[in-house]
């Protein structure tokens, strides 16, 4: 087991995530894909996480056409391995909730082999010669259905190894599991040596799956977590979505119980989603998507704004946070 001394950590507190660049939900077009990449540039800005799957290498290209121009050691890049992508000019336009995609097949594949040739596919895609963080992407059970466990033990034999390979190498220099959910990232912890998770949608305003589960055990291997999902798609960010679909009635009126403490403290409600994620002490970086330069200006300047102790205070004695929750502060 490594030395939790040594491991390693994104900065933060605000990261770039790559979702939106690949045409998730909507097409955008080369310039806005490149104007939001310089905006984080600009911001300050120096983690930013991509994957195959988003876009079928749509938007590793995109990120690797406007990194190449800065200096490799300045910034931070995560991306991820468990599908690979496959030349097929029969290929649909559209995969799930991307649109326009490239034309490759996606095929999983959670082998040693599979994870190798995805670092070194994603390598040439992006145009540099390391990966920083490489993440098994979706080893769980909302991806495989019940026997899920089945593919995380191939992923464990497979592809955790030959990452572990990698990292010795020096191809990458960390790896962990990039999935949204706390099991596979708690069986992981218990069968191999990852370096840091990235998890989606499992702490939040709305949903704190992870506080007392999977973050007390990263705190105690020296593990970090980069969080996802921080609107949890939406419904804290003037949505009416949550985990992608129309949100349910409950969390609906979680989240305008949330709005409604914000509004009497004059607190911009996605302010709070964001600085909340950020506040764990386990938390190396939050990655909320964006599709464009004014939406990341915009959550570079919801991370920074100024939020009273009261908001938070209120927050714990109305039930919608527990007491221990660390916020921002204490």
């Amino acid at each position: 087991m490594r030395d939790s001394s040594k491991r390693f950590s994104p900065p933060g507190p605000l990261g770039f995530g790559g979702a939106p660049l690949g045409n998730m939900f909507n097409r955008v077009n080369e310039e806005t894909a490149e104007g939001a990449l310089l905006a984080a540039w600009d911001s300050g800005i120096r983690y930013f996480d991509t994957a195959p799957m988003y876009g079928c290498g749509l938007s590793e290209h995109r990120f690797g056409r406007v990194l190449r121009r800065f200096e490799r050691d300045a910034y931070v890049l995560s991306t991820k391995v468990g599908r690979l992508l496959l030349p097929d000019p029969r290929a649909p336009e559209n995969l799930g909730p991307f649109l326009g995609v490239l034309p490759f097949r996606v095929q999983y594949d959670y082998s040693a082999e599979g994870a190798r040739r995805s670092i070194e596919d994603s390598l040439q895609r992006l145009g540099v010669g390391r990966i920083d963080v490489a993440y098994i992407h979706d080893v769980a059970e909302d991806h495989h259905g019940p026997g899920w466990k089945e593919v995380f033990a191939t992923a464990m034999k497979g592809a955790a190894r030959e990452l572990t390979r990698m990292r010795e190498e020096g191809l990458i220099r960390a790896w962990g599991l990039g999935v949204n959910r706390v099991e596979a990232c708690q069986k992981a912890l218990e069968e191999s040596d990852p370096d840091v998770f990235l998890l989606a949608g499992r702490y939040s305003l709305l949903d704190l799956t992870a506080l007392d589960t999977l973050f007390p055990a990263c705190a105690a291997r020296g593990v970090k977590v980069v969080v996802g999902g921080p609107y949890n798609s939406g419904l804290l960010a003037g949505g009416s979505t949550f985990e992608y679909a129309e949100a349910p009635p409950e969390q609906v009126a979680a989240r305008d119980r949330v709005a409604a403490v914000c509004q009497r403290h004059g607190v911009d409600i996605k302010a709070a989603a964001l600085q909340f994620c950020a506040a764990h002490p386990v938390v190396a970086s939050v990655i909320p998507g964006a599709k464009s330069g004014e939406r990341v200006r915009q959550n570079v300047e919801l991370m920074r704004q100024s939020i009273p102790g009261a908001f938070w205070r209120e927050l714990k004695q109305e039930g919608l946070l527990p007491a221990h929750a660390p916020t921002p502060g204490n």
